[in-house]
């Protein structure tokens, strides 16, 4: 196989979907003809299944939203290219998937220096009830309006040691503040933080 898969086979896979199709697909033959034949059709299925899933399991372990969401194409990319190192005798098309994006997720962890967190679980997971989305939302709408509250001093550390993925080394490279003041600042915005998501 050369290149990446185009968006031909979405049609017809959406028409499927909107017809009420309910049989899941055999994700690992879908891998194989993926493997055998290049088929296109086979990718749209297993990416529009599989991405949303991993993307979300990437944010579970603590991506954001923009890196889970590369990540996730970079998982399916590799699906694509890789598809002949499948062997369905050793694991479930799931697992294969989930391996890779947990392994894509050890790789972006390394190279920003950070440690692995210990309870990053994989594997694949079933869809969020309705309740939870609303409960995630309201737990990030209510994160958002405690950093809004936060003294800017505290809030603009936090925002580059967490969103900004810096560690305390180069965010004191970047202010010329001491290491002791970032880290005081850090442990105050945190406590804060906890105190107002209760």
């Amino acid at each position: 196989m050369n290149g990446k898969p185009t968006s031909q086979g979405a049609a017809a896979a959406l028409a499927r979907a909107a017809q009420g199709a309910r049989a899941e697909p055999d994700w690992a033959a879908l891998i194989l003809r993926i493997r055998d034949d290049g088929d296109q059709s086979a990718f749209v299925l297993l990416f529009e299944h599989f991405a949303p899933r991993v993307k979300g399991f990437l944010m579970k372990s603590g991506a954001d939203a923009a890196t889970a969401e590369e990540c996730a194409q970079d998982v399916m990319t590799t699906l694509w290219r890789k598809a002949h190192l499948f062997d369905p005798s050793r694991a479930s098309a799931a697992t294969w998937i989930y391996t890779i994006a947990r392994n894509r997720r050890i790789d972006l962890l390394r190279r920003d220096r950070r440690p692995e967190p210990e309870d990053l679980t994989w594997g694949p997971e079933e869809e969020p009830r309705p309740e939870d989305v609303a409960v995630l939302k309201q737990e990030t709408d209510l994160l958002h309006q405690a950093l809004s509250d936060l003294p800017e001093a505290q809030a603009d550390l936090i925002r580059r040691a967490y969103f900004g993925e810096l560690s305390h080394g180069e965010i004191a490279a970047e202010t010329g503040l001491p290491l002791g003041t970032i880290k005081s600042r850090i442990r105050l915005a945190l406590d804060r933080l906890r105190h107002a998501m209760k």
